[in-house]
């Protein structure tokens, strides 16, 4: 077969753009399809927009407490308008890393079209025919809508649409306790909004259950209501909508938001004709991110496993590496780490204390740190939280930390997890996003990006891409 190109990659999003990026960046001929935004829902509806909302509620909070530390500030005057302002001036301010202008200056052949896969090794898109020796569908996930009677004749909202709105709910009634849910809770509580969570089981059901209840306890002091059921009927439309609750309450309010999880964007693609397996949370993968047809990839919330920005990121770095180089690359999740910015912040790296039970019984044991007996804390005025450190023998299995900015102590605990700490392994490791801590990936991926991207690789990768060729 004679080829168009030596990769092919379906989505715009933090795994799409990683891969085809480096394998740009290795002189590869490739084709990047995207149908929608750029940047995919991480920049245009998921962690930027979200990051800088949860920012101005946290401005709006303090000033609501009055005297603190011996300084006083006049309670918060909200204007909705310049809120929705900020959000989207973050957007645009990062929307050009993420450009279509960019990946084809990188070297990139990017079509804006819809993409069905028809063969091993061929797409259809935008009326031609593209052909590589490997395709990566990094196509995303959407907001899983749960079978809730009534729900198809009510407008509501999702995190498609959250951050659209030109005015403030008066009461937002919120489905679901996981991490969109409980941002956006205490978020839009703090920025004035009454808030109700309806829930049907633990709130923040993969987080250590103790680290959830300061989060939970937090939460509840700044007023947020909390309904613990399963959302059963809804009814009524903006400005008066009602819910109901199996075996509790009908709860009335302005707006509503379902945050009940992710679904696989993989509806249309095509994969099914050629063979390609799925399960109910997305295409199935082995270690490496190849499907059923090895010459295909998934990378990202496709693909069934954990969905996280920096996740799929990692992943897009990984299958590049493999494309370019024709070596096996593997993801290891021992030090996956993951972070939900509610104030306080609940961070984790590695195994749970719950899962390390699961799995290694009384071999466990569990240090705890509270930072109360923290010094800086004491002196912030913010020594609500904890540090748990799960162990087996001396080896570190796990970190939980529940408190101020604490996203941003993983790194080290990473590092200790994997055992590798120089810079090399730095700027390949997995750092949650978005923290400040990715300065440090950032600054040592660029140590090396010289030697990594120099000519001796591309010349490597060159006769590697011609023996693909030749061999597909």
């Amino acid at each position: 077969m004679k080829f168009t190109h030596d990769a092919i990659v379906i989505g715009g999003g933090a795994a799409g753009l990683t891969a085809a990026g480096g394998c740009a960046l290795f002189g590869l001929k490739v084709a990047l399809i995207e149908a929608h935004k750029m940047g995919g829902e991480c920049l245009n509806n998921g962690c930027v927009p979200s990051k800088a909302l949860i920012t101005a509620a946290k401005r709006a909070q303090e000033a609501r407490r009055g005297e603190w530390m011996g300084v006083t500030l006049a309670p918060p005057q909200v204007a909705w308008a310049g809120v929705h302002k900020h959000i989207h001036d973050a957007i645009a301010h990062i929307e050009p890393h993420d450009s279509q202008e960019r990946f084809e200056e990188m070297g990139c052949e990017v079509i804006r079209e819809r993409a069905r896969i028809t063969g091993r090794h061929s797409v259809a898109v935008g009326g031609r025919t593209l052909t590589a020796p490997r395709i990566v569908i990094a196509t995303g996930s959407r907001p899983t809508i749960p079978p809730i009677s009534g729900l198809d004749n009510v407008p509501y909202l999702t995190n498609e649409n959250l951050f659209e709105l030109r005015e403030l709910p008066g009461h937002l009634v919120i489905v679901g306790g996981g991490v969109i849910g409980m941002e956006m809770a205490q978020s839009f509580r703090r920025l004035g909004s009454q808030v109700t969570v309806i829930n049907p089981g633990r709130l923040m059901g993969r987080d250590d259950p103790e680290a959830v209840a300061v989060v939970q306890a937090r939460l509840e002091a700044e007023s947020t209501a909390f309904v613990f059921g399963k959302a059963q009927s809804v009814s009524g439309s903006f400005g008066a909508i009602t819910l109901q609750v199996s075996d509790g309450p009908a709860i009335s309010g302005t707006h509503l938001l379902i945050a009940a999880g992710r679904t696989a964007n993989i509806s249309g693609l095509g994969l099914e004709d050629v063979g390609i397996e799925t399960g109910d949370n997305g295409i199935i993968v082995d270690a490496r991110r190849r499907t059923s047809v090895k010459s295909i990839y998934a990378i990202g919330d496709c693909r069934d496993g954990p969905r996280l920005t920096h996740l799929s990121g990692h992943e897009g770095s990984n299958v590049a590496l493999e494309i370019t180089t024709g070596l096996p690359t593997k993801v290891n999740w021992k030090a996956l780490p993951w972070c939900t910015y509610t104030d306080p912040e609940v961070a984790q790296v590695g195994m749970t204390e719950a899962d390390a039970r699961k799995e290694f019984g009384d071999k466990v044991t569990v240090v705890k740190e509270g930072f109360d007996h923290n010094e800086r804390a004491i002196a912030e005025d913010a020594t609500d939280g904890f540090l748990k450190l799960v162990l087996k023998g001396k080896k570190v299995l796990g970190v939980t930390i529940v408190g101020k900015n604490a996203g941003e102590l993983l790194l080290p605990w990473s590092q200790s997890i994997t055992g590798k700490s120089g810079t090399f392994d730095m700027g390949s490791a997995i750092i949650s996003y978005p923290t400040r801590s990715e300065i440090a990936k950032a600054a040592a991926f660029a140590a090396w990006e010289p030697t990594v991207f120099g000519s001796l690789p591309k010349k490597y990768v060159a006769v590697v891409a011609k023996l693909r060729r030749a061999m597909n």
